[in-house]
């Protein structure tokens, strides 16, 4: 099987989440990806959200898509070294849960770090195994 890759920068403001997860919800269905779109746009949704609300600035956020053998790896690249933090909340705490949904529907996540600042990836298998 042929490995199916994209690439697309966009500015790391509030119009780049929905415009990420349009984008992400479109390759899945050209290249008939066999993962739910709407958990896969959730991840993407909190990956992006995470660059806009604690990143922000002038930095580019790059989104990266690969397809390969049933599984599908997205990744978000921005450039701060902070890393992201899966934190125990209140159940009154309004926002903070992205990494958790993140942790709890990908089969595997991490973050690499990559000149001038990290790249944070998750992975969904066949089925969403």
């Amino acid at each position: 099987m042929s490995t199916l890759t994209a690439r697309v920068d966009l500015p790391p403001t509030t119009r780049s989440v929905p415009a990420a997860r349009h984008v992400v919800r479109e390759l899945v269905r050209a290249w008939q990806v066999p993962q739910d779109d709407a958990d896969v746009a959730l991840l993407v949704t909190e990956l992006v959200a995470n660059v806009v609300d604690h990143v922000g600035g002038e930095a580019v956020l790059s989104l990266e898509v690969e397809f390969s053998d049933g599984w599908l790896r997205i990744a978000v690249a921005d450039g701060s070294a902070v890393q992201p933090v899966v934190g125990e909340l209140r159940g009154d705490q309004p926002r903070g849960r992205g990494m958790q949904i993140v942790e709890a529907v990908a089969d595997r996540w991490g973050v690499e770090q990559v000149d001038g600042g990290k790249r944070i990836w998750f992975v969904m298998g066949p089925g969403g195994d």
